[in-house]
């Protein structure tokens, strides 16, 4: 799915967030990665499958 020189990591692996992020909208709080997860500021985020996973701690 990434055309982008160095690959991103897919949807399955744990580092996916590292992800080049394709489309931004911070005022509803979401965007979409270059390997086709959707990332939520507060809530977490869906995976191309369809699989929800809960947020991270963050500090």
């Amino acid at each position: 799915m990434c055309q982008h020189e160095t690959d991103c990591p897919p949807a399955g692996s744990a580092d996916r967030q590292a992800a080049v992020v394709v489309a931004s909208y911070p005022g509803q709080g979401w965007a979409l990665l270059c390997n086709g997860v959707l990332v939520f500021e507060d809530t977490g985020m869906v995976l191309p499958d369809g699989r929800c996973l809960a947020p991270t701690g963050r500090g």
